[in-house]
């Protein structure tokens, strides 16, 4: 699956949610989803790690929070990006996968390792 493919589906979920829960769905909403997001993958990290109390959970239900919620921070970056027309694709091709010096077929030029 790629990410335009999840991002729909992801947004179908979205949708359903929103309209059961009567939210607009801003661009701030957007935003700070996401960021109450990263404070549950931050909340489910310290647990994980043993720098927070863990709540009486055992060491699998903390790794299957820790899972839960790099999901969820994963599923409102797709979101954000979706809904601000950003192809996330390209992005991280442009952004990140040009300094790999062994391409993937890519339409991306490779910039050279002494740039980074």
């Amino acid at each position: 699956m790629d990410l335009k493919e999840l991002a729909n589906e992801v947004e179908a979920i979205s949708d359903i949610y929103a309209r059961k829960h009567a939210i607009e769905r801003t661009g701030t909403w957007y935003l700070l989803k996401l960021q109450e997001e990263v404070g549950e993958l931050t909340q489910a990290f310290l647990m994980k790690t043993g720098q927070s109390r863990d709540k009486g959970r055992s060491a699998a239900e903390l790794d299957a929070d820790f899972r839960a919620e790099l999901a969820d921070v994963l599923c409102q970056v797709l979101l954000l990006a979706r809904h601000h027309g950003i192809d996330l694709d390209a992005a991280v091709a442009e952004k990140w996968l040009v300094w790999n010096p062994k391409p993937i077929e890519s339409e991306h030029t490779t910039r050279s390792t002494r740039d980074l």
